[in-house]
């Protein structure tokens, strides 16, 4: 038997899902992305590292988005890539929302010195340009990959969340129901956890959702700036060796438009199921068509 709380948010994504499109598109664009990632075994015959096929062809039937100049089939490296792009987007959007939520909702509860100094430490964060700063720190780093790039970016990239965070707890905080929740004799951390971050659901997911795009790009960008390890197959890496190849002036359009669209697409996903999640904790933003008697449009008119 389906538990009360999963058929009514079920019934609440299913109406929104009537009424607005925007998110049920974000998902099935995600998916489309996600499932070609993990069954790319089974939708491609050829390795992404295999060099046995003609350099620069065209899109054909034996190789639907063509082959690169040392003769790698495109669409192989498109569907593997995605797995290291998507992986990276994900962990890193995780570690710099999970940091956004303890280091901008906690201190600014606690209040006093602790919340001071971490208010301090954000803005300087703040301050410091964001894509120059992974760029000296993998520059610094030895042996760059994947989990090291999504480390970087995630511990990096968690200030804008953490100063959106901050500000709605503090006015949160001040609320009726967080008032009578300490006047009940509710410790902090139930205040905290199940009064103050449940009205801020909407909050912790866009910031999610942007992180993850951010990661996105932030790691293509690092890949096509050769920082990181070019051996290793990513959207990010195959804009690289498409610079270093000359796609540009080999006319080798289908070799950069393949994964400077994925990287688009998923963040344009994201964003429109982000859409959905704003109308589930906020009913006030749900789009409800208004139905307008017959009668009432009759004296109207």
């Amino acid at each position: 038997m389906t538990p009360p709380h999963r058929s009514s948010r079920w019934k609440e994504w299913s109406g929104i899902i009537k009424r607005d499109k925007r998110p049920l598109v974000g998902i099935i664009i995600l998916l489309i992305f996600i499932l070609g990632a993990i069954f790319a075994p089974w939708l491609t015959p050829y390795s992404p590292s295999s060099t046995e096929f003609t350099p620069l062809a065209a899109p054909s039937w034996h190789h639907w988005l063509g082959t690169t100049s040392s003769g790698q089939d495109v669409w192989a490296q498109f569907l593997y890539g995605g797995r290291i792009s998507l992986s990276v987007g994900f962990f890193a959007g995780f570690i710099a929302t999970a940091l956004a939520v303890i280091l901008g909702m906690l201190p600014a509860y606690l209040g006093g010195w602790i919340d001071t100094v971490m208010a301090t430490f954000t803005n300087i964060m703040l301050v410091i340009p964001g894509l120059p700063l992974l760029i000296v720190i993998t520059a610094y780093v030895h042996q760059t990959g994947p989990v090291t790039i999504a480390l970087v970016i995630g511990l990096t990239g968690w200030a804008w969340g953490a100063r959106i965070l901050r500000a709605q707890t503090l006015s949160l905080a001040r609320r009726d129901f967080v008032i009578a929740a300490r006047l009940a004799g509710e410790t902090q951390w139930r205040v905290l956890i199940g009064e103050i971050l449940p009205n801020m659901l909407s909050l912790v997911v866009a910031n999610l959702v942007f992180a993850t795009i951010a990661a996105i790009l932030a790691e293509a960008s690092l890949e096509f700036l050769g920082l990181g390890n070019p051996t290793v197959i990513t959207w990010g890496t195959m804009l690289y060796w498409a610079d270093a190849g000359q796609a540009l002036l080999n006319g080798a359009w289908w070799w950069i438009v393949p994964p400077g669209l994925a990287i688009a697409l998923v963040g344009l996903s994201l964003s429109l199921i982000n859409f959905g999640v704003d109308q589930v904790s906020n009913p006030r933003l749900r789009l409800n068509k208004v139905k307008v008697p017959k009668s009432r449009k009759g004296a109207s008119s």
